[in-house]
């Protein structure tokens, strides 16, 4: 049963939904606003924007989640907070599980899935107090820098419904941008933070291998690549959800315990950059093809880590970048035939398979041991070369996305500054660098195209970094503004 807004909001809905998480936070722990009045908000908001772009799929019962908000009130009531997130309206990623939701991966295969069991991510995220509800958009299993599917459709761009919304996570990008959520959790392997935080204007953090648990799933040492972390309009709010978010879980042996449960909530955002180093990569001295434009948006950018002190230096790294490359597909490839290769190998599956998973898998089961041997090791000698390069560079700087948000009609875009790609993800190639290495990488607006699209950009720090990409990351967004230019859809 739909429930109405409540009758009696103690603000209008669009000033409930318009402050900041950290804001919203204070504001419902010092019972200023009610958790059923920001549940009430935040619903008005989602019927009035998600029927345009689609971002928040599975919608959960509101009378239930009604009710939830009323015991989150009492708990208030009695003195009992459950943390940073507690009453927040949250859309889990339709990638990893949630208890008692429907989980179909973007796929038909599971299409209508309640799964029993949450996601570590979602555990942490429920135990502090968020209300799910409903999911938010992905793509087939997560591939491709492009939400759609065909159980639930495209999720459209956030500055103009008529251009992708970027993906993975671009449900979240999406809902984080219009407001129909405060924050959102997302999960990258090849830019699925990145890319749709450059095309929706805002901030999403890969974080580093083992900051924020990523399972459980059947293979807890080989998976480095996916990785979880958060979404959000600044970054304060963003290291909040991440607050929530990161820690050590037994269960997930290469999660590490510097990244305390809460921890990036105790250390200052703020910090001096005067004199830092940051070596900006560009496009890979020309090996990155970008559509006209991104690139100066991206470079004139770069002013702005010069207005808090930063000395800018261009560098390319002494590296053959093709070979990264085929290594990384190979890397790739390997751990999609490993996860979903049993949907392949299963006739009544395979025909429900995109091409593009197909072509995955089928590359993947063909690999040698020996090659992805050969692939681990060039991703090895990548991270020595970046870690040289952090002796000279205090964080590393490039474009998250080669192209400005495309045709929602297109599948992924087939040629990029007058070169054909040779693969559905060739054009997310500047996302690779970090993710092969496992570093921290944050995406930041970088401003607009002269078509009034947005741009990102990518703040890359050394092994663990995670704080510091976040406090140069917020010296950025104060010193650049280009966070606060709202979508034209919100008025």
């Amino acid at each position: 049963m739909q429930i109405s807004p409540s009758a009696a909001v103690a603000a209008p809905a669009s000033d409930i939904v318009d402050l900041t998480a950290t804001a919203l936070s204070r504001a419902i722990h010092a019972r200023e606003v009610s958790c059923v009045e920001v549940l009430d908000a935040f619903l008005v908001q989602i019927d009035r924007f998600n029927p345009v772009v689609n971002a928040i799929v599975a919608g959960a019962d509101r009378t239930a989640l009604h009710a939830q908000a009323v015991q989150r009130d009492a708990q208030l009531a009695q003195g009992r907070s459950l943390g940073p997130l507690h009453g927040f309206p949250q859309a889990p990623k339709d990638i990893m599980p949630v208890a008692g939701m429907v989980t179909t991966r973007g796929s038909p295969i599971f299409r209508g899935q309640v799964t029993r069991a949450d996601a570590v991510v979602f555990e942490r995220m429920r135990a502090g107090g968020a209300l799910f509800v409903g999911r938010t958009n992905t793509p087939e299993f997560g591939l491709g820098g492009h939400t759609y599917n065909p159980v639930y459709g495209a999720t459209r761009n956030a500055f103009d419904p008529a251009r992708s919304a970027g993906g993975s996570s671009g449900g979240a990008g999406v809902a984080v941008a219009l407001r129909m959520l405060p924050v959102a959790d997302g999960s990258d392997m090849m830019g699925s933070l990145r890319t749709p935080a450059a095309f929706n204007n805002v901030y999403g953090l890969r974080t580093s291998i083992g900051c924020v648990p990523h399972g459980p799933t059947e293979e807890v040492f080989f998976q480095q690549f996916s990785v979880a972390g958060p979404m959000a309009r600044n970054i304060p709010d963003l290291a909040m959800l991440l607050s929530v978010q990161a820690g050590f879980d037994a269960r997930l042996p290469l999660t590490h315990r510097n990244a305390e449960v809460g921890g990036f909530l105790k250390q200052p955002l703020g910090r001096d950059f005067r004199g830092m180093r940051i070596g900006w990569l560009g496009d890979l001295g020309g090996h990155l093809p970008t559509e006209p434009g991104v690139l100066d948006t991206c470079t004139h950018a770069l002013r702005h880590f010069e207005t808090v002190g930063c000395t800018v230096e261009a560098v390319l790294p002494p590296f053959d970048l093709e070979q990264m490359w085929r290594a990384w597909i190979d890397l790739r490839s390997f751990a999609v035939a490993g996860a979903n290769g049993g949907l392949y190998r299963d006739a009544a599956t395979r025909g429900l398979l995109k091409p593009e998973a197909v072509w995955e898998i089928e590359r993947g089961l063909q690999l040698s041991a020996m090659q992805v041997y050969d692939a681990a090791r060039t991703r090895s000698a990548w991270y020595q070369v970046l870690h040289g390069l952090f002796a000279q560079y205090d964080f590393l700087v490039m474009p998250s996305a080669q192209v400005f948000p495309f045709d929602v009609a297109l599948d992924w875009p087939h040629e990029v500054g007058g070169r054909t790609m040779d693969t559905y993800h060739r054009w997310m190639q500047a996302v690779v660098p970090a993710t092969m290495a496992g570093l921290p990488a944050l995406a930041a607006p970088a401003g607009f195209g002269a078509g009034g699209l947005p741009a990102g950009l990518q703040i890359i720090g050394p092994a663990q970094a995670d704080m510091a990409v976040l406090q140069l990351g917020h010296a950025y967004d104060q010193a650049s503004g280009h966070a606060r230019v709202r979508s034209p859809l919100l008025g």
